[in-house]
């Protein structure tokens, strides 16, 4: 992994790639590659550089001309950051070219048999071994090669194939890892993620796994990996070119959180029923009977995804009264779960291509569960895969952790549950009471972002801590869970989350002036319980920063938020530590939109 772009056609090819490449920054790496070719060329011509896409630019040579090209940034999985160990690989001919997202599986095994053949590998990386099984093949044409080297190949991949003897085309394939195919006029392109595209065109088809594309200059054909012939129909880009630019703001994380209230007002947009104090989910693709049928619900999500599952958990719970968990996807699928005809499954992802989730969704539909998909990208793979489902419309999310998603996906299981509940036994005066507080979460978001200043003065108190506590309870303890994480994704420093009730069960003994702790105080059932785990704390010398609705006297600091329902107040109370852990990591001088070792979207195991 991480960001693979193409381009095939009239246009000088380099310019093309390479802001291709500068659209997938975001999406985390360590080094990029290009690779270009054209009818008229005698080979392939490559340049390959560790580090941003800038350091490859600046190796690129002035008469670095062609019309067809492949090129990659990588985030490293076999072997470090290196220039040999940059994406595209070739063979030693250099006629073979190929960049790879995803792992293979049995490149050890692969690799042991080509040396023992008599291949020498320049790299490190599984992804030459899938070169050299093309560059090998005695097949005549050059997706017969490809796909002879993925019927030995075990893992996932989404790979772009070139070949010097068949440079009036690119070969792609995709099992695991998303390729999106560009439809332009007398040109065609590919990409990872669409981001790489909608500067140049909103027509795009989505392969599917076991999928592969032939792509030439004035047409594009799509079969699976056995050779059978698919049928693709483009589809239109919702989003244009200017959704992924900055709009003024010094960094894509800050955009993201100032555009909030809008995100949140599209995922409310034309789904309130007010005659029926209800919502229209039309794409769950499930009717009153079958809803009321549902005796369990499991939620399945990774990293920021779990964390609003386990919101979205609670939602339904207090207003469809049905049973409903949270667990990490990659948890779930190594478990041998029991699945339970009357459980609801439902898979959450930012980007609909988690691994993880998807791999989790694919063993639960080959059990014959439902599943309903709560994604943000459409034709993305878990929406295709799933029954049915809802997106968040939370728009393209450029940095890599993120922010208005969240917000987005835990307002859209409120949608959910309020849904669920009116169909079952919430009163229509409940109904009421919750769509009016939905309908204020917009102008609240705003309110919260209007103290921004105060949230950064604050923040750069805390930038010296090295190790930060999160507390809630109940609804607060997610809350803190993903305030934590986002501390911790952007500015290194360590922090843990824990619910306010398990104080008393070991994590007192962290309490001192140099651990801060933040602690969620919602103005609800249980704010007597809240404040008294802030009295054990300051009892000990432990300097607490309170999110809550009214002052904490116990605190050393309060950022208060604007109260709505009790069952909405964690989508608020969320918002301001989005802007803490921003801050703290502007005043720390991280990179806050690539911080290390982190992807955007997760691909592979």
């Amino acid at each position: 992994m991480c960001g693979i772009v193409g381009y095939i056609g009239k246009r000088d090819v380099a310019p093309l790639l390479l802001e291709g490449l500068q659209r997938l920054e975001y999406r985390g790496y360590d080094s990029a590659g290009i690779v270009i070719t054209s009818p008229k060329a005698a080979g392939l011509k490559m340049v390959k550089a560790k580090g941003r896409v800038r350091d490859l630019e600046a190796r690129v040579p002035k008469r670095f001309t062609g019309t067809t090209g492949i090129a990659h940034t990588r985030w490293a999985t076999h072997g470090a950051p290196s220039d040999v160990n940059s994406h595209p690989h070739l063979d030693p001919e250099n006629k073979v070219a190929v960049v790879h997202n995803g792992i293979v599986d049995n490149a050890a095994e692969l690799r042991a048999k080509l040396e023992a053949d008599g291949v020498v590998f320049a790299s490190e990386t599984d992804t030459e071994v899938i070169t050299h099984l093309i560059a090998r093949s005695q097949a005549t044409t050059l997706e017969e090669k490809v796909r002879e080297a993925l019927k030995v190949i075990e893992g996932t991949y989404g790979i772009a194939v070139m070949h010097a003897e068949f440079n009036d085309r690119i070969v792609v394939a995709r099992n695991g890892s998303p390729v999106v195919l560009g439809i332009g006029e007398k040109e065609m392109f590919v990409a990872s993620d669409v981001a790489a595209l909608i500067a140049h065109t909103r027509q795009v088809v989505t392969l599917d796994d076991g999928e592969m594309a032939t792509l030439k200059a004035d047409d594009f054909r799509t079969y699976t990996t056995s050779g059978a012939s698919t049928t693709a129909t483009p589809e239109t880009v919702e989003w244009e070119a200017a959704s992924y630019d900055m709009g003024g703001h010094d960094t894509y994380m800050h955009k993201e959180i100032s555009e909030q209230p809008d995100a949140v007002d599209r995922v409310l947009r034309g789904r309130i029923d007010d005659r029926f104090s209800t919502v229209h989910l039309g794409g769950l693709n499930l009717d009153a009977r079958e809803a009321r049928g549902i005796r369990r619900i499991k939620i399945l999500g990774c990293g920021t995804s779990y964390h609003a599952g386990l919101i979205g958990a609670g939602l339904i719970e207090s207003m469809a009264r049905i049973p409903a968990d949270a667990e990490p996807a990659s948890e779930f699928r190594y478990r041998n779960p029991v699945v339970d005809p009357d459980t609801l499954y439902i898979a959450v992802s930012q980007s609909g291509e988690t691994y993880d989730v998807l791999a989790a969704v694919q063993e639960l539909k080959r059990k014959g569960a439902r599943v309903l998909g709560v994604v943000n990208v459409v034709g993305s793979a878990i929406a295709r895969e799933a029954d049915g489902g809802m997106y968040v419309h939370a728009g393209p999310e450029v940095c890599v952790v993120s922010t208005k998603c969240f917000t987005n996906t835990v307002v859209a299981f409120a949608l959910l549950a309020l849904h669920l509940g009116r169909i079952r036994d919430l009163s229509v005066t409940d109904g009421k009471r919750i769509i009016e507080g939905l309908r204020r979460l917009p102008a609240q978001i705003s309110e919260i972002l209007e103290s921004e200043d105060e949230v950064k003065k604050l923040a750069q108190e805390y930038a010296g801590a090295q190790s930060m506590m999160f507390i809630g309870r109940v609804r607060g303890y997610p809350v803190a869970l993903e305030a934590s994480l986002k501390l911790k994704e952007i500015s290194y420093i360590h922090a843990e989350a824990y619910p306010a009730s398990e104080l008393k069960h070991g994590p007192l003994a962290l309490i001192e002036p140099a651990l801060p702790t933040v602690a969620i105080v919602p103005d609800d059932d249980l704010l007597e319980k809240n404040r008294a785990a802030l009295e054990e704390i300051k009892a000990r010398s432990g300097r607490i920063l309170a999110v809550a609705h009214q002052p904490q006297e116990k605190a050393d600091h309060t950022i208060v938020v604007p109260k709505n329902e009790d069952e909405l107040d964690p989508i608020l109370m969320g918002i301001p530590l989005q802007l803490l852990a921003y801050h703290t990591a502007l005043a720390m001088g991280r990179d806050i939109d690539k911080p290390r070792n982190l992807a955007k979207s997760v691909t592979v195991e």
